[in-house]
């Protein structure tokens, strides 16, 4: 027996899928899905390099133990990030972003200043294990830097759909709100990867 009402609920299923697709409710969850992603990434970077500090510390330290200022500021610049919980619904919390972003900043400063340490000691420049710890930093500063723009096209994307029209209807039916990004002022602050370039080890003086 041929059902009418089977029909029109799969009538009405197709013209909502179509109508949700032509208003961007289909663009809407993949950005969504590429911000998490990305970030996800950003996350797994700094965290990359938080793991670098405390072995780039304790190396430095071994040649210039009386550098106490410098260590100090790494090791709370380093707490004050991981007192932070970096989770994926943080770009949904544009305070809590901020924060993260400002204590990703100062660590990133306080370990340019631990590296800015090694150009007083040349037997520290020569050492293996600090050169090998400076290559880490150099290649983590830079993918957390391709992360960071990666996110920051993924939210670009997402943040169009949410604002424009007919797309901003479907976001705001849904529940979709804009994502905090990287700002100017944070770019500033962190943009530029610490100096890791020491060139070649300074000749051994003596015998």
């Amino acid at each position: 027996m041929f059902k009418w009402r089977n029909v029109s609920q799969w009538l009405f299923a197709t013209f909502m899928v179509l109508a949700l697709s032509g208003c961007g409710y289909n663009t809407l969850q993949s950005t969504d899905e590429d911000i998490k992603a990305t970030w996800a990434e950003v996350l797994n970077q700094y965290q990359r390099r938080a793991d670098l500090v405390p072995n780039l510390v304790n190396v430095v330290k071994g040649y210039a133990a009386h550098e106490q200022e410098v260590f100090i500021s790494v090791t709370e610049a380093r707490a004050r990030v991981g007192a932070i919980q970096a989770t994926p619904e943080l770009v949904n919390d544009e305070a809590a972003f901020q924060k993260f972003i400002a204590a990703q900043g100062e660590l990133t400063g306080a370990i340019s200043r631990l590296l800015l340490v090694a150009e007083n000691y040349p037997q520290l420049k020569a050492d293996g294990l600090f050169r090998d710890l400076q290559a880490q930093l150099e290649g983590t500063e830079n993918r957390i830097t391709v992360a960071r723009n990666r996110y920051i096209a993924a939210v670009k994307t997402y943040n169009v759909t949410v604002r424009a029209f007919p797309s901003n209807l479907t976001a705001m039916l849904f529940g979709y709100k804009t994502k905090p990004s990287f700002t100017v002022e944070n770019e500033a602050a962190i943009a530029v990867p610490p100096k890791v370039d020491f060139g070649a080890p300074a000749p051994a003086v003596g015998n």
